[in-house]
Protein backbone atom coordinates (compact mmCIF):
# COMPACT_ATOMS: atom_id res chain seq x y z
CA UNK A 1 0.00 0.00 0.00
CA UNK A 2 1.40 3.39 -0.91
CA UNK A 3 0.62 6.85 0.41
CA UNK A 4 -1.24 8.64 -2.37
CA UNK A 5 0.09 11.90 -3.76
CA UNK A 6 -2.60 14.52 -4.51
CA UNK A 7 -2.41 17.59 -6.72
CA UNK A 8 -3.64 20.86 -5.13
CA UNK A 9 -7.04 21.08 -6.82
CA UNK A 10 -8.20 17.83 -5.16
CA UNK A 11 -7.05 18.70 -1.64
CA UNK A 12 -10.51 20.00 -0.71
CA UNK A 13 -12.19 16.82 -1.94
CA UNK A 14 -9.73 14.72 0.04
CA UNK A 15 -10.37 16.67 3.24
CA UNK A 16 -14.12 16.35 2.75
CA UNK A 17 -13.83 12.61 2.24
CA UNK A 18 -11.76 12.20 5.42
CA UNK A 19 -14.27 14.21 7.45
CA UNK A 20 -17.13 12.12 6.06
CA UNK A 21 -15.58 8.89 7.31
CA UNK A 22 -14.52 10.37 10.64
CA UNK A 23 -10.73 10.50 10.38
CA UNK A 24 -8.25 13.34 10.13
CA UNK A 25 -5.48 12.14 7.80
CA UNK A 26 -4.51 9.64 5.12
CA UNK A 27 -2.01 8.09 7.54
CA UNK A 28 -4.88 7.34 9.90
CA UNK A 29 -6.81 5.75 7.04
CA UNK A 30 -4.01 3.24 6.45
CA UNK A 31 -3.03 2.79 10.12
CA UNK A 32 -4.20 -0.83 10.11
CA UNK A 33 -1.48 -1.71 7.59
CA UNK A 34 1.91 -2.32 9.26
CA UNK A 35 4.37 0.45 8.51
CA UNK A 36 6.93 -1.97 7.05
CA UNK A 37 4.41 -2.95 4.37
CA UNK A 38 3.81 0.65 3.29
CA UNK A 39 5.87 2.64 0.78
CA UNK A 40 6.17 6.38 0.56
CA UNK A 41 5.39 6.67 -3.14
CA UNK A 42 4.83 4.62 -6.27
CA UNK A 43 7.17 5.50 -9.11
CA UNK A 44 4.90 5.59 -12.12
CA UNK A 45 6.67 6.51 -15.38
CA UNK A 46 5.47 9.28 -17.63
CA UNK A 47 2.69 8.38 -20.05
CA UNK A 48 3.42 7.12 -23.56
CA UNK A 49 1.64 7.53 -26.85
CA UNK A 50 -0.37 4.68 -28.30
CA UNK A 51 2.34 4.06 -30.89
CA UNK A 52 5.02 3.88 -28.19
CA UNK A 53 2.94 1.47 -26.12
CA UNK A 54 2.41 -0.80 -29.11
CA UNK A 55 6.13 -0.80 -29.91
CA UNK A 56 7.00 -1.65 -26.31
CA UNK A 57 4.49 -4.52 -26.16
CA UNK A 58 5.70 -5.95 -29.46
CA UNK A 59 9.28 -5.82 -28.19
CA UNK A 60 8.24 -7.69 -25.04
CA UNK A 61 6.34 -10.27 -27.10
CA UNK A 62 9.43 -10.93 -29.24
CA UNK A 63 11.24 -12.06 -26.09
CA UNK A 64 8.89 -15.05 -25.81
CA UNK A 65 9.98 -18.32 -27.42
CA UNK A 66 7.01 -19.38 -29.54
CA UNK A 67 8.99 -21.86 -31.63
CA UNK A 68 9.65 -24.45 -28.91
CA UNK A 69 8.24 -27.96 -29.30
CA UNK A 70 6.24 -28.43 -26.11
CA UNK A 71 6.64 -31.44 -23.81
CA UNK A 72 5.55 -29.53 -20.71
CA UNK A 73 2.79 -30.78 -18.41
CA UNK A 74 2.32 -30.78 -14.67
CA UNK A 75 -1.37 -29.95 -14.91
CA UNK A 76 -1.50 -27.84 -18.10
CA UNK A 77 -1.19 -29.42 -21.53
CA UNK A 78 -0.69 -28.56 -25.20
CA UNK A 79 -3.83 -30.06 -26.74
CA UNK A 80 -5.36 -29.19 -30.09
CA UNK A 81 -8.34 -26.82 -29.92
CA UNK A 82 -10.73 -27.18 -32.91
CA UNK A 83 -11.43 -23.92 -34.73
CA UNK A 84 -15.15 -24.39 -34.07
CA UNK A 85 -14.56 -23.80 -30.33
CA UNK A 86 -13.40 -20.23 -30.97
CA UNK A 87 -16.26 -19.72 -33.43
CA UNK A 88 -18.75 -20.56 -30.67
CA UNK A 89 -17.01 -18.33 -28.12
CA UNK A 90 -17.04 -15.33 -30.49
CA UNK A 91 -20.80 -15.30 -30.78
CA UNK A 92 -22.28 -12.19 -29.22
CA UNK A 93 -24.56 -14.20 -26.95
CA UNK A 94 -21.49 -15.41 -25.05
CA UNK A 95 -19.47 -12.21 -24.75
CA UNK A 96 -19.39 -12.25 -20.94
CA UNK A 97 -17.64 -14.43 -18.38
CA UNK A 98 -20.44 -13.83 -15.87
CA UNK A 99 -23.00 -16.36 -14.81
CA UNK A 100 -26.30 -14.50 -15.23
CA UNK A 101 -28.36 -13.37 -12.27
CA UNK A 102 -31.53 -13.08 -14.38
CA UNK A 103 -31.92 -16.56 -15.85
CA UNK A 104 -35.17 -15.80 -17.60
CA UNK A 105 -33.33 -13.57 -20.09
CA UNK A 106 -30.17 -15.69 -20.42
CA UNK A 107 -31.39 -19.07 -21.65
CA UNK A 108 -28.51 -19.63 -24.09
CA UNK A 109 -25.80 -19.05 -21.50
CA UNK A 110 -27.65 -21.14 -18.93
CA UNK A 111 -28.10 -24.02 -21.35
CA UNK A 112 -24.37 -23.92 -22.17
CA UNK A 113 -23.56 -24.15 -18.45
CA UNK A 114 -26.05 -27.00 -18.05
CA UNK A 115 -24.37 -28.91 -20.88
CA UNK A 116 -20.97 -28.31 -19.26
CA UNK A 117 -22.29 -29.74 -15.98
CA UNK A 118 -23.70 -32.76 -17.83
CA UNK A 119 -20.36 -33.41 -19.57
CA UNK A 120 -18.46 -33.23 -16.28
CA UNK A 121 -20.86 -35.72 -14.69
CA UNK A 122 -20.41 -38.12 -17.61
CA UNK A 123 -16.62 -37.86 -17.51
CA UNK A 124 -16.25 -38.23 -13.73
CA UNK A 125 -19.02 -40.76 -13.12
CA UNK A 126 -20.58 -38.49 -10.51
CA UNK A 127 -24.20 -37.45 -10.02
CA UNK A 128 -24.12 -33.65 -10.01
CA UNK A 129 -21.68 -30.90 -11.04
CA UNK A 130 -21.65 -27.14 -10.59
CA UNK A 131 -21.41 -24.50 -13.33
CA UNK A 132 -17.59 -24.22 -12.99
CA UNK A 133 -15.04 -22.73 -10.60
CA UNK A 134 -12.04 -20.46 -11.09
CA UNK A 135 -9.39 -23.13 -11.74
CA UNK A 136 -8.20 -26.54 -10.60
CA UNK A 137 -6.34 -25.20 -7.56
CA UNK A 138 -9.17 -23.19 -6.08
CA UNK A 139 -11.54 -26.07 -6.86
CA UNK A 140 -9.56 -28.42 -4.63
CA UNK A 141 -9.62 -25.82 -1.83
CA UNK A 142 -13.39 -25.42 -2.21
CA UNK A 143 -13.71 -29.20 -2.00
CA UNK A 144 -11.67 -29.31 1.21
CA UNK A 145 -13.84 -26.71 2.95
CA UNK A 146 -16.96 -28.44 1.64
CA UNK A 147 -15.80 -31.72 3.22
CA UNK A 148 -15.19 -29.95 6.52
CA UNK A 149 -18.75 -28.55 6.42
CA UNK A 150 -20.23 -31.93 5.56
CA UNK A 151 -18.42 -33.89 8.27
CA UNK A 152 -18.05 -31.28 11.01
CA UNK A 153 -14.39 -32.30 11.26
CA UNK A 154 -11.22 -30.29 10.74
CA UNK A 155 -8.37 -32.67 9.85
CA UNK A 156 -7.41 -33.35 6.23
CA UNK A 157 -4.94 -35.91 4.85
CA UNK A 158 -3.27 -34.95 1.56
CA UNK A 159 -1.36 -37.30 -0.73
CA UNK A 160 1.96 -35.68 -1.74
CA UNK A 161 1.30 -37.03 -5.22
CA UNK A 162 -1.25 -34.21 -5.47
CA UNK A 163 0.14 -31.30 -7.50
CA UNK A 164 2.56 -29.31 -5.32
CA UNK A 165 1.06 -26.15 -6.80
CA UNK A 166 -2.37 -27.20 -5.56
CA UNK A 167 -1.00 -28.20 -2.16
CA UNK A 168 0.61 -24.80 -1.78
CA UNK A 169 -2.72 -23.19 -2.66
CA UNK A 170 -4.44 -25.32 -0.02
CA UNK A 171 -2.01 -24.10 2.63
CA UNK A 172 -2.29 -20.47 1.53
CA UNK A 173 -6.06 -20.29 1.21
CA UNK A 174 -6.65 -22.03 4.54
CA UNK A 175 -3.96 -20.20 6.54
CA UNK A 176 -6.61 -18.53 8.72
CA UNK A 177 -8.99 -21.47 8.84
CA UNK A 178 -9.09 -24.09 11.57
CA UNK A 179 -8.27 -26.97 9.24
CA UNK A 180 -5.25 -29.13 10.11
CA UNK A 181 -3.50 -30.50 7.04
CA UNK A 182 -1.21 -33.53 7.11
CA UNK A 183 0.68 -34.67 4.03
CA UNK A 184 1.16 -38.39 3.39
CA UNK A 185 4.17 -39.36 1.29
CA UNK A 186 4.51 -41.49 -1.81
CA UNK A 187 6.39 -44.72 -2.35
CA UNK A 188 7.74 -45.59 -5.81
CA UNK A 189 5.75 -42.76 -7.32
CA UNK A 190 2.34 -43.67 -5.86
CA UNK A 191 0.50 -43.12 -2.60
CA UNK A 192 1.94 -44.89 0.44
CA UNK A 193 -1.32 -46.65 1.30
CA UNK A 194 0.00 -48.08 4.57
CA UNK A 195 0.92 -44.61 5.84
CA UNK A 196 -2.43 -43.22 4.71
CA UNK A 197 -4.33 -46.05 6.40
CA UNK A 198 -2.39 -45.52 9.62
CA UNK A 199 -3.29 -41.80 9.63
CA UNK A 200 -7.02 -42.38 9.15
CA UNK A 201 -9.28 -41.96 12.20
CA UNK A 202 -12.66 -40.53 13.17
CA UNK A 203 -11.28 -36.96 13.24
CA UNK A 204 -10.44 -36.91 9.53
CA UNK A 205 -12.78 -34.80 7.41
CA UNK A 206 -11.28 -35.68 4.05
CA UNK A 207 -8.58 -37.49 2.14
CA UNK A 208 -7.24 -35.58 -0.88
CA UNK A 209 -5.96 -37.70 -3.78
CA UNK A 210 -5.02 -37.16 -7.43
CA UNK A 211 -5.21 -39.47 -10.45
CA UNK A 212 -3.06 -39.51 -12.48
CA UNK A 213 -0.82 -37.96 -9.84
CA UNK A 214 1.75 -35.22 -10.37
CA UNK A 215 4.36 -37.78 -11.46
CA UNK A 216 1.94 -39.03 -14.13
CA UNK A 217 1.35 -42.33 -12.35
CA UNK A 218 -2.10 -43.91 -12.58
CA UNK A 219 -3.59 -45.30 -9.36
CA UNK A 220 -6.75 -47.20 -8.50
CA UNK A 221 -7.77 -45.59 -5.21
CA UNK A 222 -10.73 -47.90 -4.54
CA UNK A 223 -9.18 -49.60 -1.51
CA UNK A 224 -8.06 -46.44 0.29
CA UNK A 225 -11.43 -44.82 -0.44
CA UNK A 226 -13.17 -47.72 1.28
CA UNK A 227 -10.89 -47.32 4.30
CA UNK A 228 -11.60 -43.60 4.45
CA UNK A 229 -15.34 -44.21 4.30
CA UNK A 230 -15.03 -46.74 7.12
CA UNK A 231 -14.01 -43.91 9.51
CA UNK A 232 -16.58 -41.46 8.13
CA UNK A 233 -14.16 -39.38 6.03
CA UNK A 234 -14.97 -38.04 2.58
CA UNK A 235 -12.62 -38.52 -0.36
CA UNK A 236 -11.67 -35.70 -2.71
CA UNK A 237 -10.04 -36.64 -6.00
CA UNK A 238 -8.37 -34.24 -8.41
CA UNK A 239 -8.38 -35.54 -11.98
CA UNK A 240 -7.14 -34.82 -15.50
CA UNK A 241 -10.49 -34.77 -17.32
CA UNK A 242 -9.28 -35.91 -20.74
CA UNK A 243 -7.73 -39.03 -19.19
CA UNK A 244 -11.18 -40.07 -17.92
CA UNK A 245 -12.18 -40.97 -21.47
CA UNK A 246 -10.18 -44.19 -21.01
CA UNK A 247 -9.39 -44.51 -17.28
CA UNK A 248 -11.51 -45.83 -14.42
CA UNK A 249 -13.62 -42.92 -13.22
CA UNK A 250 -13.56 -41.44 -9.71
CA UNK A 251 -17.22 -42.38 -9.43
CA UNK A 252 -16.38 -46.03 -10.07
CA UNK A 253 -13.69 -45.85 -7.37
CA UNK A 254 -16.20 -44.41 -4.86
CA UNK A 255 -14.92 -40.81 -4.57
CA UNK A 256 -17.22 -38.28 -2.91
CA UNK A 257 -16.02 -35.00 -4.46
CA UNK A 258 -14.22 -34.77 -7.79
CA UNK A 259 -12.38 -31.64 -8.92
CA UNK A 260 -9.94 -30.70 -11.62
CA UNK A 261 -8.60 -28.24 -14.13
CA UNK A 262 -10.59 -28.06 -17.36
CA UNK A 263 -7.82 -26.51 -19.48
CA UNK A 264 -7.32 -29.76 -21.40
CA UNK A 265 -10.90 -29.50 -22.70
CA UNK A 266 -10.52 -26.93 -25.46
CA UNK A 267 -8.68 -24.11 -23.67
CA UNK A 268 -5.23 -23.12 -25.00
CA UNK A 269 -2.13 -22.69 -22.90
CA UNK A 270 -2.11 -19.03 -21.95
CA UNK A 271 0.60 -18.06 -19.45
CA UNK A 272 -1.44 -19.43 -16.54
CA UNK A 273 -4.98 -18.59 -17.54
CA UNK A 274 -7.77 -17.81 -17.58
CA UNK A 275 -8.67 -21.45 -17.05
CA UNK A 276 -11.66 -23.21 -15.55
CA UNK A 277 -12.10 -25.45 -12.54
CA UNK A 278 -14.84 -28.03 -12.17
CA UNK A 279 -16.45 -29.85 -9.27
CA UNK A 280 -18.76 -32.86 -9.19
CA UNK A 281 -20.16 -34.75 -6.24
CA UNK A 282 -22.78 -37.21 -5.07
CA UNK A 283 -26.35 -35.96 -4.99
CA UNK A 284 -26.55 -36.39 -1.22
CA UNK A 285 -23.88 -33.66 -0.80
CA UNK A 286 -25.26 -31.19 -3.32
CA UNK A 287 -26.55 -28.68 -0.77
CA UNK A 288 -23.05 -28.25 0.63
CA UNK A 289 -21.44 -27.79 -2.79
CA UNK A 290 -20.13 -24.27 -3.58
CA UNK A 291 -20.70 -22.38 -6.79
CA UNK A 292 -23.74 -22.13 -8.98
CA UNK A 293 -25.80 -24.97 -10.38
CA UNK A 294 -27.95 -24.66 -13.48
CA UNK A 295 -31.07 -26.79 -13.49
CA UNK A 296 -33.52 -27.72 -16.25
CA UNK A 297 -37.24 -27.23 -15.70
CA UNK A 298 -40.56 -26.59 -17.45
CA UNK A 299 -42.55 -23.38 -17.46
CA UNK A 300 -46.33 -23.06 -17.01
CA UNK A 301 -46.84 -23.90 -20.68
CA UNK A 302 -44.68 -27.00 -20.56
CA UNK A 303 -41.74 -25.44 -22.39
CA UNK A 304 -38.21 -26.46 -21.38
CA UNK A 305 -36.19 -23.80 -19.61
CA UNK A 306 -33.01 -23.37 -17.56
CA UNK A 307 -32.64 -21.69 -14.17
CA UNK A 308 -30.01 -21.09 -11.52
CA UNK A 309 -30.81 -23.25 -8.53
CA UNK A 310 -29.63 -23.55 -4.91
CA UNK A 311 -28.52 -19.92 -4.95
CA UNK A 312 -29.19 -19.49 -1.24
CA UNK A 313 -25.63 -20.67 -0.65
CA UNK A 314 -24.14 -17.67 -2.45
CA UNK A 315 -22.47 -14.70 -0.80
CA UNK A 316 -24.60 -12.11 -2.59
CA UNK A 317 -27.54 -13.56 -0.63
CA UNK A 318 -26.13 -14.98 2.61
CA UNK A 319 -23.00 -12.85 3.05
CA UNK A 320 -20.64 -14.39 5.62
CA UNK A 321 -22.86 -17.49 6.02
CA UNK A 322 -22.46 -18.45 2.38
CA UNK A 323 -20.76 -21.71 1.40
CA UNK A 324 -18.84 -19.95 -1.37
CA UNK A 325 -17.63 -16.52 -2.40
CA UNK A 326 -17.68 -17.30 -6.10
CA UNK A 327 -19.51 -14.36 -7.64
CA UNK A 328 -17.93 -14.34 -11.08
CA UNK A 329 -16.82 -17.70 -12.36
CA UNK A 330 -15.07 -18.69 -15.57
CA UNK A 331 -18.27 -19.21 -17.51
CA UNK A 332 -16.73 -18.36 -20.88
CA UNK A 333 -14.03 -20.98 -20.32
CA UNK A 334 -16.69 -23.46 -19.26
CA UNK A 335 -18.46 -22.70 -22.53
CA UNK A 336 -15.23 -23.54 -24.40
CA UNK A 337 -14.96 -26.84 -22.52
CA UNK A 338 -18.58 -27.69 -23.24
CA UNK A 339 -18.16 -26.87 -26.93
CA UNK A 340 -14.98 -28.99 -27.12
CA UNK A 341 -16.63 -32.03 -25.54
CA UNK A 342 -19.73 -31.67 -27.74
CA UNK A 343 -17.62 -31.37 -30.91
CA UNK A 344 -15.51 -34.43 -30.19
CA UNK A 345 -18.24 -36.57 -28.70
CA UNK A 346 -17.67 -39.75 -26.70
CA UNK A 347 -15.67 -41.58 -29.38
CA UNK A 348 -13.63 -38.50 -30.26
CA UNK A 349 -12.56 -38.04 -26.64
CA UNK A 350 -11.57 -41.71 -26.45
CA UNK A 351 -9.50 -41.40 -29.63
CA UNK A 352 -7.68 -38.27 -28.40
CA UNK A 353 -6.94 -39.90 -25.04
CA UNK A 354 -5.67 -43.07 -26.72
CA UNK A 355 -3.46 -41.04 -29.06
CA UNK A 356 -1.98 -39.18 -26.08
CA UNK A 357 -1.26 -42.45 -24.30
CA UNK A 358 0.26 -44.07 -27.40
CA UNK A 359 2.50 -41.07 -28.11
CA UNK A 360 3.62 -40.99 -24.48
CA UNK A 361 4.49 -44.69 -24.52
CA UNK A 362 6.55 -44.17 -27.68
CA UNK A 363 8.35 -41.19 -26.13
CA UNK A 364 9.00 -43.14 -22.93
CA UNK A 365 10.72 -45.94 -24.83
CA UNK A 366 12.78 -43.53 -26.94
CA UNK A 367 13.93 -41.33 -24.06
CA UNK A 368 14.76 -44.14 -21.64
CA UNK A 369 16.85 -45.75 -24.40
CA UNK A 370 19.21 -42.76 -24.29
CA UNK A 371 22.43 -43.77 -22.48
CA UNK A 372 22.41 -42.41 -18.94
CA UNK A 373 18.64 -41.83 -18.85
CA UNK A 374 16.61 -44.12 -16.60
CA UNK A 375 12.95 -44.70 -15.83
CA UNK A 376 12.11 -43.17 -12.45
CA UNK A 377 9.01 -45.20 -11.56
CA UNK A 378 7.53 -48.49 -12.76
CA UNK A 379 3.91 -47.39 -12.38
CA UNK A 380 1.56 -47.19 -15.36
CA UNK A 381 1.11 -43.69 -16.80
CA UNK A 382 -1.34 -41.91 -19.10
CA UNK A 383 0.45 -39.21 -21.12
CA UNK A 384 3.02 -38.01 -18.62
CA UNK A 385 5.99 -39.72 -17.00
CA UNK A 386 9.20 -39.10 -15.05
CA UNK A 387 12.72 -39.85 -16.26
CA UNK A 388 15.94 -39.68 -14.25
CA UNK A 389 18.80 -37.85 -15.94
CA UNK A 390 22.54 -38.17 -15.28
CA UNK A 391 22.73 -34.54 -14.10
CA UNK A 392 20.49 -31.78 -12.79
CA UNK A 393 17.22 -31.67 -14.73
CA UNK A 394 17.18 -27.87 -14.67
CA UNK A 395 20.45 -27.76 -16.59
CA UNK A 396 19.42 -30.43 -19.08
CA UNK A 397 16.07 -28.76 -19.76
CA UNK A 398 17.85 -25.43 -20.17
CA UNK A 399 20.24 -26.94 -22.71
CA UNK A 400 17.31 -28.43 -24.64
CA UNK A 401 15.62 -25.03 -24.88
CA UNK A 402 18.63 -23.92 -26.94
CA UNK A 403 17.88 -26.85 -29.26
CA UNK A 404 14.22 -25.89 -29.70
CA UNK A 405 12.46 -27.99 -27.06
CA UNK A 406 10.47 -27.16 -23.94
CA UNK A 407 11.46 -30.64 -22.84
CA UNK A 408 9.75 -31.04 -19.50
CA UNK A 409 9.48 -29.87 -15.91
CA UNK A 410 12.27 -30.20 -13.31
CA UNK A 411 10.63 -32.19 -10.51
CA UNK A 412 13.29 -31.15 -8.01
CA UNK A 413 11.76 -27.70 -7.96
CA UNK A 414 9.08 -29.09 -5.64
CA UNK A 415 10.40 -32.45 -4.39
CA UNK A 416 13.57 -32.91 -2.34
CA UNK A 417 16.07 -35.46 -3.61
CA UNK A 418 14.66 -35.41 -7.17
CA UNK A 419 16.94 -32.82 -8.73
CA UNK A 420 17.81 -35.13 -11.64
CA UNK A 421 14.19 -36.03 -12.42
CA UNK A 422 12.24 -34.48 -15.30
CA UNK A 423 8.48 -34.72 -15.86
CA UNK A 424 7.70 -35.14 -19.57
CA UNK A 425 4.20 -34.77 -21.07
CA UNK A 426 3.14 -35.91 -24.54
CA UNK A 427 -0.18 -35.08 -26.18
CA UNK A 428 -1.84 -35.72 -29.52
CA UNK A 429 -0.02 -32.61 -30.80
CA UNK A 430 3.39 -34.31 -30.80
CA UNK A 431 4.55 -36.32 -33.79
CA UNK A 432 6.91 -39.28 -33.79
CA UNK A 433 9.39 -37.14 -35.75
CA UNK A 434 9.36 -34.53 -32.95
CA UNK A 435 9.79 -37.23 -30.32
CA UNK A 436 12.71 -38.73 -32.26
CA UNK A 437 14.35 -35.30 -32.50
CA UNK A 438 13.89 -34.77 -28.75
CA UNK A 439 15.56 -38.12 -28.03
CA UNK A 440 18.49 -37.21 -30.29
CA UNK A 441 18.84 -33.79 -28.66
CA UNK A 442 18.66 -35.32 -25.18
CA UNK A 443 21.42 -37.79 -26.06
CA UNK A 444 23.55 -34.89 -27.29
CA UNK A 445 23.23 -32.87 -24.08
CA UNK A 446 23.57 -35.67 -21.49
Amino acid sequence: MAHSTYVPHVEAERAEMLRAIGISSMDELFAAIPRELQVERVNIPEGMTEIEVERMLRALARRNRTDLVCFLGGGFYDHYVPAAVDAVLQRGEFSTAYTPYQPEVSQGTLQAAFEFQSAICRLTGMEVANASLYDGGTAIFEAMTMAARCTGRSRVLIDTGVSPIYREMLHTYSAKLHIAQEEIGTRNGVLDQEAMSAALNDRVAAVVLQNPNFFGCIEDHTAIIERAHAVGALVIMSVYPLSLAILKTPGEMGADIVVGEGQSLGIPLSFGGPYVGFMATRKSLVRKMPGRIVGMTRDGQGRRGFVLTLQAREQHIRREKATSNICTNQNLCALAAGAYVALLGKQGLIEVAELCADNASYAYEKLTAVPGVERTFRATFFNEFCITLPRDARDVIGDLIDRGFAAGFPVGRYYEGMDNVALVAVTEMRTKEEIDRLAAALEAVV
